[in-house]
């Protein structure tokens, strides 16, 4: 099914399973991205929550597909169209967000601020 809608390009699924890879991915493009995102403080907890060690493995395979579908480079609505680029992204996180909820603490909130706060400097 992948191949269906990735046709020459990388599929969410497969980028997903490789965390290397989606964590080093996120971080670039987040940076070039993250004046236009009003939803980059809710996309950090996400990120943060994927990858924190107590989050259980069907939450973390949850977000850290909304999270390739962040950094993929070919998407649904192109992340430079104004206003609408990111408007596909958001939704995939929002609902991605909303089933696993419970599952975002106030730490990993708190770690998406800090590193708002800070500039994204150094968080590889």
């Amino acid at each position: 099914m992948a191949s269906e809608y990735s046709v020459g390009f990388e599929p969410a699924d497969r980028l997903a399973e490789d965390r290397d890879s989606v964590r080093r991915r996120f971080w670039i493009k987040l940076k070039r991205v993250v004046a236009k995102l009003p939803f980059a403080e809710d996309l950090l907890a996400a990120y943060y929550c994927a990858f924190d060690k107590e989050t259980p493995r069907h939450v973390q395979a949850a977000l850290l597909g909304a999270l390739a579908y962040f950094i993929l480079p070919f998407d649904f609505i192109p992340d430079m169209m104004p206003v609408l680029g990111f408007s596909d992204d958001a939704a995939i996180l929002a609902t991605a967000i909303r089933l696993v909820a419970g599952h975002i603490t106030p730490g990993h909130r708190e770690a998406a601020r800090a590193a708002l706060n800070r500039g994204l400097d150094g968080q590889h």
